[in-house]
């Protein structure tokens, strides 16, 4: 049996990987640049990153519609590269003229208006194009998610490591090499994919995969209808929309890494280290870098798990996610509790939440992603997806929302559903009970989810 991967999983790798950088630098830089270049309040800043990261995940819905039904994989992807490269140079030149708001705020929506339309044609396109390389029942296609899934926590890691370098420095006029690095970064991705893509990206037999579709029509040349779905399938659908609504909770409280987390990185933590003063931003490497060394861990666990008969279920591992959430902001509410705006964390609390979150992401994320495969008719997959990512799309605005309630020394205590958020200990409570109760719910109905999903783990 031929075990080593095709040569496409590992330009799939590196288009991934560079345009994760390039998300991920511009993610690190876009609350502070908000809050102390444009001067905006903290509350704007929340408002308008929960609208962007929504909508970038909301775009794939529209980006994976134009591919399937015109376009194709390799051309959207290409288009959606072009798209966000552009849009990264125009947050650069929004940071150029930060000191003039008449100037810098519409380079500022329309960078984030094109990194949106980008990502939605090029995110859905890039993964859905690994399995294609294989053909159908290949073992290997497990192991080829997983090398792409390091591809993309690479670039996640070294994102906020360059980009704040040269962003993060103190200084207003310094945010735009940050965006500058970024937009290259996506440059990088798309120079590597037009170069190999005619060699590389060809399924088993050697034909290009990724071209515009064709109308798959009978011997008549009729188009083939499809039939309708069975009781199982739409029992499984149904898991798949019950999952998504549980995902909304665990990711609106995850992406607190690009708003809140960063304002309590900035302002509330230690961040000296043996005389160098760590930027803010670099805090949203410890997620990628704990993937990184923790994945095979995890995929270790659970075919132990699986080989002695007690692997939980996927319900079950995602509930199990929203409980180490829940922990994470618990220790770090634990950390804050009686601290005054003007005291210093140790940083040891805020990296704690971040491995703890990461434990979250590893029972939930690729879990989830591959539930939905594997639970989708074929002629759904895609459609599904962009369900699944819808439901993202609603978690990063709710992440936005609740990103709001940070409070502000000497400003009027934010409620939430009667709940009055005075301190830091209380809004990470809120973390607390949001992802602990829907942890218990889920825990609650896992064996249900189970039986709907008909043999499928």
């Amino acid at each position: 049996m031929q075990l080593q991967h095709p040569r496409g999983l590992y330009l799939l790798f590196a288009t991934e990987m560079w345009e994760r950088f390039s998300y991920y630098g511009m993610r690190a830089l876009f609350a502070l640049f908000m809050v102390n270049a444009l001067m905006y309040d903290k509350v704007q800043a929340s408002e308008i990153y929960g609208s962007f990261t929504g909508l970038v995940y909301m775009a794939p819905l529209l980006g994976g519609y134009i591919s399937d039904r015109y376009w194709g994989n390799r051309r959207s992807i290409i288009v959606g590269a072009l798209l966000m490269a552009a849009g990264q140079f125009m947050m650069f030149t929004s940071g150029l003229f930060h000191a003039d708001a008449a100037t810098a705020t519409p380079f500022l929506y329309g960078g984030l208006g094109l990194l949106i339309a980008g990502n939605g044609l090029f995110k859905p396109n890039i993964s859905s194009m690994v399995g294609q390389l294989y053909p159908v029942g290949d073992k290997r296609v497990d192991s080829a998610f997983t090398i792409f899934y390091m591809g993309i926590n690479a670039g996640s890691l070294i994102a906020p490591l360059i980009c704040g370098t040269l962003g993060d420095t103190g200084n207003p006029d310094d945010f735009k090499w940050g965006f500058f690095a970024a937009g290259v970064g996506m440059l990088f991705s798309l120079v590597l994919f037009l170069l190999f893509k005619n060699k590389h990206l060809v399924d088993p037999t050697g034909k290009p995969i990724g071209l515009p579709p064709q109308a798959k029509v009978d011997a008549s040349g009729n188009k083939i209808a499809h039939e309708p779905l069975t009781r199982v399938e739409k029992q499984r659908l149904a898991v798949i929309l019950i999952l998504s609504a549980f995902v909304i909770f665990f990711w609106s409280a995850f992406e607190q890494a690009g708003a809140s987390l960063t304002f309590f990185a900035s302002e509330q933590t230690n961040r000296n280290l043996l005389g160098f003063t760590v930027p803010a931003s670099y805090f949203q490497s410890i997620n990628p870098l704990s993937v990184v060394i923790f994945a095979p861990i995890f995929a270790w666990l659970w075919t132990k798990l699986g080989n002695r008969g007690v692997e939980p279920n996927s319900p079950m591992k995602m509930a199990i996610g929203l409980l180490f959430l829940a922990f994470g902001y618990l220790v770090i509410a634990f950390g804050v509790e009686g601290v005054t705006a003007d005291t210093k964390v140790s940083m040891m609390w805020l990296v704690s939440l971040y491995m703890l979150h990461t434990f979250g992401e590893l029972c939930l994320s690729p879990i989830g992603l591959s539930l939905v495969v594997k639970l989708s008719p074929a002629r759904l997959t895609s459609l599904m997806m962009g369900i699944w990512f819808l439901s993202n799309a609603a978690a990063n605005k709710f992440a936005g929302m609740l990103s709001e309630l940070y409070p502000e020394p000497g400003m009027p205590s934010p409620e939430l559903l009667g709940y009055t958020v005075n301190n830091l200990h209380d809004f990470f409570m809120l973390f607390v009970f949001m992802a602990g109760a829907a942890a218990a719910i889920l825990f609650a109905l896992s064996s249900t989810l189970k039986k709907m999903m008909h043999g499928i783990n």
